[in-house]
């Protein structure tokens, strides 16, 4: 803490506070907190007012000091305006005091337009007994500062001053009315006093920096502009930083060449792949991962991803469409890959012909990774309304379901799982496969799915049957009548064997009970609205 002389520009009494001084090679200069001026400005009166009237006690700073008191001459001028005021008032009694017939109509005279009170705040920069210029802030709620200054530090700093300097000659005070930030005004025009800018900035946050920026852009104080943009383009942004930072560089006007690296951290100009390269070949570099913590929690990443930004994939540009054609494309070469790991763990002589039960294991455990690489793509698929194609492929696939139950099902179970996520797709209007390709999905994978369900009841956490069971439902309830009761009576039979172990179908089956036994004899009712229909 420092002391220095300080006054008021309305030639009242100086209120003496110790404000925190910068001490730098060059001078000294200081910065009050806009907290500060605002909780002054506030309560002026209790802050120059002494309580209890007893008279403030004398400041020990040796350096400062007191205004003379107001003379006895402008006291006696003020109190004749009072007494004034107290007279008029008792010329015009009230009217049942004096008899008259028609007693004169006061009018009350106008109040006095109350005006915000303000607090005034002095500020010095450099060598005090030097200094040639004051500038005046007037910022919000009645603050204002007013800043020692030197003309030639600002002019050779800010081409705002200088033309202010250049236009007015000779020049004792400039006034900046309607200060948004008063606070990093005066810390910006303290910088001009640094020799290092950019080492000032070091300590500050992304925030306050950004106030810098700003005010240094109006006062053309390039070599401000150029430490903060140093700055932004080195130091992490974290969180809302990122967006504040881009909309207030692409605000900037004549520093385009210095603000470029910094919007490279977030755009590019020039594309050394296209975007639909680059995701082909992060899928494929998690497809083809043999570890499993990295490639389950990416595979986690990715599709988080996919879900928070919808418009990827979905807007039907040529670019879109080739990215849909790039997922489809891995799905069908991680099908091709699992009927023939498929084949050759069901084939008995390709399974003797094995040199050990590692090679068997090793077998069953790639069947297992590109089942889950099916699901995953799926699940993409099926989040981007783009599986009406995927349903046909995979409803084509009788060989692999053929193939199914040869496989242990702690290997083949996510197989199961393809078929569970696609049958919610159609149970949630997700995809719109036509009625031919629903039935056949249907006829070749509900039964494999109803041998895996009790495992995945019970070996599967994240297995959520109520979903799947309701969106197996709905799927069968978009086939014609004559399909609903095939299907319902085909898993009728094996839920009545198995019970926990099959999915419970009971809420479509009731759908179906209604639609083929009430539906028709209430339709044949007097008054129903199909018998009136028909009649006419």
């Amino acid at each position: 803490m420092a002391e220095f002389k300080i006054g008021r520009l309305d030639g009242q009494p100086p209120r003496i506070r110790n404000v925190p001084i910068a001490v730098t090679p060059e001078g000294f200069w200081c910065c009050p907190s806009q907290a500060a001026l605002q909780k002054t400005a506030k309560s002026p009166n209790q802050q120059g007012r002494p309580r209890g009237g007893a008279s403030p006690a004398p400041s020990k700073a040796s350096s400062v000091q007191r205004a003379p008191t107001i003379s006895s001459e402008k006291r006696a001028q003020s109190t004749p305006t009072r007494s004034r005021t107290n007279s008029d008032e008792q010329v015009c009694p009230p009217a049942d005091a004096v008899a008259a017939p028609d007693p004169p109509k006061v009018v009350p005279a106008p109040a006095p337009e109350k005006r915000p009170k303000q607090h005034k705040i002095s500020v010095g920069f450099g060598q005090l007994g030097t200094s040639d210029l004051k500038v005046v802030l007037h910022g919000k709620e009645g603050v204002a500062v007013k800043m020692i200054v030197h003309k030639n530090i600002l002019a050779e700093n800010s081409t705002f001053f200088a033309n202010r300097i250049s236009r007015q000659s000779p020049v004792a005070c400039i006034e900046v009315p309607n200060c948004e930030d008063v606070e990093i005004y005066v810390e910006t025009v303290g910088l001009m006093y640094c020799k290092d800018v950019k080492q000032r900035l070091i300590k500050q946050n992304v925030p306050r920096v950004l106030r810098i920026l700003k005010v240094a852009e109006s006062l053309g104080f390039r070599a401000c502009i150029m430490s903060c943009l140093d700055y932004l383009e080195a130091v992490p942004w974290v969180g809302d930083e990122e967006e504040n930072v881009v909309s207030s560089i692409r605000q900037l006007h004549d520093e385009d060449h210095r603000a470029n690296p910094l919007l490279r951290r977030v755009t590019s100009d020039v594309l050394t792949n296209p975007p639909n390269d680059t995701l082909a070949h992060i899928i494929e570099l998690v497809l083809k991962s043999s570890e499993d913590r990295g490639r389950r929690e990416m595979k986690s990443l990715v599709l988080k991803l996919f879900k928070e930004n919808s418009n990827i994939c979905t807007n039907g540009s040529s670019a879109d469409d080739s990215c849909i054609m790039t997922l489809y494309s891995c799905f069908q070469n991680c099908l091709d890959s699992l009927l023939a790991l498929s084949r050759q763990a069901s084939d008995p002589e390709e399974l003797a012909g094995e040199e050990s039960s590692g090679s068997k294991d090793q077998t069953f455990r790639k069947i297992a990774l590109e089942a889950d690489n099916l699901l995953w793509l799926a699940e993409i698929l099926s989040d981007r309304n783009a599986a009406d194609e995927l349903t046909v492929i995979w409803a084509s696939q009788a060989e692999l379901a053929e193939l199914h139950p040869k496989i242990p099902v702690m290997h083949r179970h996510l197989v199961s799982c393809v078929t569970a996520r696609l049958l919610v797709a159609i149970g949630k209007g997700e995809a719109l496969p036509s009625k031919e390709t629903r039935r056949r999905l249907l006829d070749v994978w509900l039964q494999p799915l109803m041998d895996d369900y009790r495992w995945l009841q019970h070996g599967c956490r994240w297995f959520d049957h109520a979903v799947v069971e309701d969106g197996i439902g709905q799927a069968i309830l978009t086939l014609p009548l004559e399909d609903q009761q095939a299907v319902l009576l085909a898993w009728l039979g094996r839920f009545l064997k198995a019970g926990d172990g099959c999915p419970n179908l009971q809420r479509a089956f009731e759908v179906w009970w209604r639609r083929t036994f009430v539906r028709p004899y209430a339709e044949q009712q007097p008054g129903s609205s199909s018998s009136r229909s028909g009649r006419h």
